[in-house]
């Protein structure tokens, strides 16, 4: 699964038939039925649209993606979450974060072995201490759709958007975070446990933030980006 992971981060465009194909070709024996279940296990999905990708699950109400053209003017105005794969030297974690679009500062952060709502809801609490986007990204994932977490937004009058169906690279800055973090930090390591996880992380998002300069942002770090706003 970390050679899953990494293929897929590499090229997220890969469905599971051209994971299969990539697979086979490094010499591993799979089908695309174990692929396919690898896959939505880790929680990725080609970021190319499927057919039919607007009809929409009658659970969760979904919400517009509002980014595409929107030239994003400032910090506070656009924040994004997603979550991701991490491999471990025994199974995997999930980790997630929530991001400020203009700065790319990483305004909360958390990893859990599970993907439920409250895992969600916890670090969006935890981003709130910074303040309140205008607009917030995610993408259709049951635990972004649920009750809980939208009507969360609301109470804070933000505004929700959310990604195309299969479509990550509507959410592209914070898949380039994951691109970031995998290469410069997790997939350096063996981890144990969460706590090595965890220790990792934190040494690693705070270089990110405070330390890691941005072409983007005229080698300026996000942190400085963002709190200068705040000011």
């Amino acid at each position: 699964m970390k050679i899953m992971d990494k293929l897929y981060t590499d090229s997220p465009f890969l469905g599971y038939p051209q994971m299969t194909d990539r697979l086979r070709k490094k010499g591993f024996h799979v089908n695309e039925k174990r692929v396919y279940r690898l896959m939505k296990l880790m929680h990725i999905q080609s970021v190319l649209p499927k057919p039919n990708t607007s009809k929409q699950s009658f659970e969760n109400e979904k919400y517009p993606y509002l980014l595409r053209g929107k030239n994003v003017m400032r910090p506070q105005e656009v924040w994004a979450t997603d979550i991701t794969y991490i491999p471990m030297e025994r199974g995997f974690m999930y980790l997630i974060a929530v991001m400020d679009w203009y700065s790319r500062f990483v305004l909360s952060w958390k990893v859990s072995n599970i993907m439920d709502v409250n895992f969600c809801i916890e670090v969006l609490e935890a981003a709130f201490k910074w303040g309140f986007p205008s607009i917030f990204n995610t993408d259709q994932g049951s635990q972004f759709t649920s009750l809980a977490f939208t009507e969360r937004l609301k109470r804070e009058d933000i505004i929700i958007s959310m990604n195309g169906k299969g479509r990550a690279i509507d959410n592209v800055f914070i898949e380039r975070l994951w691109r970031t973090v995998k290469y410069e930090s997790v997939y350096l390591y063996s981890f144990e446990n969460g706590l090595e996880l965890n220790r990792e992380l934190s040494e690693y998002f705070e270089y990110y933030n405070y330390k890691r300069g941005h072409s983007s942002l005229g080698q300026k770090t996000p942190s400085e980006v963002y709190l200068e706003y705040l000011k």
